[in-house]
């Protein structure tokens, strides 16, 4: 069974790390900075041990980099790269109005997700719910590291002229604008920012987060909806008014509806 150590946070980590697990030996998992000086003494320990990483959020530096050269550290990042490098590629490929999502898994280098892919794949249709987005990417990306592991193909250079960025998400950015955006892309906002910004949108003078919707069907009556620019509604399915607990529509209604 393959060593590796493992970095990452958050549900593209989480997901990714389920898999790594079920076929390696996972000796180690930094989850923030200070884990560095740990992955340095146990990579010497251990130097057959891969790297591994899946959202850590922190840059890594030469000295922790070079300890697993060749191969490097293998990074599973969610888009096709060079598209969407940075720290929110879901989240903006859903904005974008992607259908489909890809993941690449490259090495890690120190610089913004510009390293030599390993492996791209694209998935086609994946529902339009972020966490199954995350998911799907994750377990492609580990899935193929596990079975590749120890033949690993040459990475392949990215094309830096065909780079896209996206940035943090932002607290910001919650806070809902129908009144300039189609049902769409308030729909779209709506699935990027859940767990973070948080979609919210006012109903009865009570601020609350939008936890799910959908657009409806022609010939639908939503029981709350969102009015839109283009003049088409996007349909409340679950909520959660400001500092109560999470609830779906009906509910909602009977108790602030007044």
């Amino acid at each position: 069974m393959e060593k590796v150590i493992f970095f990452g946070n958050g549900p593209l980590a989480d997901y990714a790390l389920e898999v790594i697990q079920r076929y390696c030996q996972v000796i180690f998992h930094a989850r923030e900075k200070a884990d560095l000086e740990e992955v340095k003494l146990l990579k010497r320990e251990n130097p057959e041990a891969h790297g591994v990483l899946a959202s850590f959020g922190v840059m890594i530096k030469s000295d922790v980099l070079d300890l697993f050269e060749p191969e490097g550290i293998l990074n599973v990042h969610p888009s096709l790269l060079p598209l969407y490098r940075g720290a929110s590629p879901i989240e903006s490929a859903i904005l974008a109005g992607n259908t489909d999502f890809s993941v690449s898994v490259m090495k890690l280098k120190k610089a913004m997700d510009a390293g030599p892919v390993y492996h791209q794949e694209t998935l086609k249709n994946l529902p339009l719910n972020k966490l199954e987005i995350y998911k799907a990417l994750a377990e492609t990306g580990a899935e193929w590291i596990v079975k590749n592991l120890t033949k690993l193909p040459e990475p392949t250079p990215q094309d830096d002229e065909k780079a896209t960025f996206c940035g943090k998400l932002e607290k910001s950015m919650g806070p809902l604008t129908p009144e300039t955006d189609t049902a769409e892309q308030t729909f779209r906002k709506i699935v990027a920012y859940q767990g973070f910004p948080k979609p919210k949108f006012t109903f009865y003078g009570l601020p609350c987060i939008i936890l799910e919707a959908h657009i409806p069907k022609q010939g639908e009556t939503a029981l709350l909806s969102i009015p839109c620019a283009d003049g088409q509604l996007v349909a409340i399915d679950r909520l959660q008014p400001e500092g109560r607990k999470a609830m779906d529509t009906k509910s909602f209604l009977n108790g602030y509806a007044k």
